[in-house]
């Protein structure tokens, strides 16, 4: 392991808006998050969203940024790319943004029923070879279920074609209710609020990358009954 893994990793764990339980602690339900995001951790009653396999953490520092009225949990297993939104995060004085260095495989370990507001994803892994693997899937949307409040949302912005057909079908096949969806974004951001243009125009790295690259950016959001 490089040097500035090493360093990034001895940082992330000396902040304490980081949490990183490890898998037997999480398995062997030794991590107590569950019920306490707003009376311990936030100390405050405002809506939990969720940013899901968030990288280097652009969006969900983005959005804390934007809504100090909302409480944000960015979720990721690799150290080295939070450390990057948990520094950014620590420099501009935000407290309500923690970062959750944990595999989304176990979110519900972590969160109570009904104890949050929204999920973001943000350029998931399209997982072409293991669609049970993809995170708007059947198995995690089962998932988000047991944690999400009534009415609560999903959104997903990637530019992977296999990605959003599959999120696409999966909304049709088990009758999730869809909000807003379209193959490109920023063609039809017109379509959205001010409020919610501004949201979509917030850029991760990834985003930057592929937009370089021509790929067309699509997004969809929809609640899960």
């Amino acid at each position: 392991m490089g040097k500035n893994k090493l360093f990034k990793f001895d940082q992330i764990s000396k902040m304490n808006h980081v949490f990183e339980p490890s898998v037997d602690d999480t398995l062997n339900h030794k991590v107590d998050y569950k019920g306490k995001w707003h009376s311990e951790y936030f100390a405050n009653d405002n809506p939990i969203v969720l940013e899901l396999g968030c990288g280097k953490g652009e969006y969900a520092v983005g959005l804390a940024r934007k809504y100090p009225n909302k409480n944000f949990v960015a979720v990721d297993i690799k150290g080295n790319r939070i450390y990057v939104g948990a520094k950014q995060a620590q420099d501009e004085g935000l407290t309500n943004i923690i970062f959750l260095r944990a595999k989304v495989d176990f979110i519900e370990y972590y969160f109570d029923n009904n104890e949050v507001d929204e999920i973001w994803l943000t350029f998931s892994d399209p997982q072409p070879n293991k669609p049970n693997k993809r995170l708007t899937s059947r198995s995690f949307i089962e998932r988000y279920k047991k944690i999400l409040k009534p009415n609560g949302i999903v959104h997903l912005k990637t530019d992977s074609d296999l990605l959003f057909e599959s999120t696409e079908n999966q909304i049709k096949k088990h009758g999730y209710e869809s909000l807003f969806l379209t193959w490109d974004i920023y063609g039809d951001i017109e379509k959205l609020t001010a409020d919610e243009q501004e949201i979509l125009n917030i850029k991760t790295h990834y985003e930057q990358l592929f937009k370089q690259k021509g790929a067309q950016i699509k997004y969809c959001k929809f609640k899960i009954h």
